[in-house]
């Protein structure tokens, strides 16, 4: 049997979930997963349903099944292939930790993508990412070409079929214009601290002001830098006997895990866009092992 994800959006309203599992036992699907959040506040309703058709249907044939009832209550929907694994975009600069991360789950199989390039502004990585047989993309960026730059990495994410873009510690700002044309499809990740700490060095502010929390928090890209709607976060305790050294090794690894799981959440279709937040379902068990590992 094949196995679908079905993504709903709309307003919230009587009959709705009812009218999406009639329609599946119409099509000979078997639900084996159903997350749904109403939130009160928009009014907004959300549904994620993994399934699996009995009947060889596929993605084209469900949709354009689905499309009365999805009239009906003017659903934003998707259907998915859980087969199929999303193209992804890796951007990198100096700070290697995300990306070798990224790339170890990818190739033990916990983070089930298919890297179809990384870019990068620098060249440090150029070797261990073409050791994996992944395309590398060197793109210089200065004040004075930060335009053309931007064109060349569009060009590489269309070309490629990326779906989504992920920050892996890419230290350049990207435009308003392409995080308006790629809303919802690029991930970042960045240091937490409470309370903030912005500009150089900001481990060894945390360390200097006496911080009991370190974390990181990933999320998607906007317009306004490191305040895009939030997917994941995560923070570890240090103590006073700890080194400035010490903020930097454990900030490094809650990067990495927290990237890796909004990532993961992102794939899977259990994140959805609402205003400036987001609803992300948790992992059904099956996968929740893969997404914890390292």
């Amino acid at each position: 049997m094949h196995s679908f994800a079905l993504t709903v959006k709309c307003k919230s309203t009587r009959g709705v979930v009812a009218a999406i599992a009639a329609f599946l036992s119409k099509q000979g699907c078997n639900i084996s997963d159903s997350a749904q959040y109403d939130d009160f506040e928009t009014g907004n309703f959300f549904m994620r349903i993994s399934f699996r058709s009995e009947t060889g249907a596929s993605i084209d044939s469900l949709t354009e099944a689905f499309a009365q009832t999805a009239q009906a209550f003017e659903m934003a929907f998707a259907f998915h292939d859980e087969s199929q694994k999303m193209k992804v975009i890796l951007m990198v600069s100096r700070f290697g930790h995300c990306l070798n991360d990224l790339l170890y789950r990818w190739r033990i199989g916990a983070l089930p993508i298919d890297i179809v390039g990384v870019i990068s502004n620098h060249m440090e990585y150029q070797k261990v990412v073409v050791n994996h047989d992944i395309p590398f993309h060197y793109i210089k960026v200065t004040k004075d070409n930060k335009a053309q730059a931007e064109a060349q990495q569009m060009a590489i994410i269309e070309d490629s079929g990326a779906e989504l873009v992920v920050l892996a510690r890419y230290m350049q700002v990207l435009s308003d214009e392409m995080c308006q044309k790629m809303s919802g499809r690029i991930i970042n990740i960045h240091h937490s601290f409470l309370p903030s700490f912005k500009g150089a060095n900001p481990y060894k502010q945390a360390y200097q002001r006496g911080v009991k929390l370190i974390g990181a928090t990933a999320h998607y890209v906007t317009a306004d830098l490191d305040e895009g709607p939030i997917i994941e976060q995560d923070t570890v305790r240090v103590t006073h006997a700890q080194s400035p050294e010490d903020y930097v090794s454990l900030g490094r690894d809650v990067e990495a895990s927290v990237l890796a799981r909004a990532v993961h959440a992102h794939i899977h279709h259990r994140a959805f866009l609402n205003g400036n937040k987001t609803v992300v379902f948790p992992a059904s068990p099956g996968s929740y092992a893969s997404e914890r590992m390292g």
